[in-house]
């Protein structure tokens, strides 16, 4: 294990929800778009964006195996999160106002928008905000510990 892992697995963490916040940012920056992009010759409006996180594993690494062998428990058993897929939300419709003076509005009068829900993003960012929030006070507290342990050498 190295000394600057911990700060590796903090590293990554800031780099995922940092992410996250962008892809909120799109979603609530495309809340109203009507035209995004072109399904089958038709415009298809604004599709929520999600992102997904998955544990950074860093495989079968030599040392793991070298750590078994000599009777070790000390096995790193990841190195951080990492974004695995930016998907879009198919699942959810789209949402339909009438306005028939739209030049969107379908034959009855309705504008599909898009699917994002403004209060489903706001609680997204408030969560990726915190999680951010969190690992810069771990990291803060990583580096603080190493500079203490220089210190102790002097």
């Amino acid at each position: 294990m190295s000394i600057f892992s911990s700060m590796e697995t903090t590293g990554s963490a800031l780099t995922a929800q940092r992410l996250r916040m962008d892809v909120v940012s799109s979603n609530l920056a495309n809340i109203d778009t009507t035209r995004a992009k072109q399904v089958n010759g038709e415009w298809e409006p604004y599709r929520r964006k999600t992102v997904k996180l998955a544990s950074q594993q860093s495989g079968p690494a030599f040392s793991n195996y070298l750590s078994a062998a000599i009777g070790r428990s000390d096995q790193s058993t990841g190195k951080g999160v990492k974004v695995t897929q930016i998907n879009e939300d198919t699942e959810t419709p789209f949402k339909l106002i009438y306005d028939p003076t739209d030049p969107d509005a379908n034959d009855e009068g309705y504008v599909q928008t898009s699917n994002v829900d403004s209060l489903k993003e706001m609680t997204n960012l408030i969560s990726a905000t915190r999680s951010y929030e969190a690992n810069v006070t771990a990291f803060n507290a990583n580096k603080s510990m190493l500079s203490k342990a220089l210190e102790i050498g002097k």
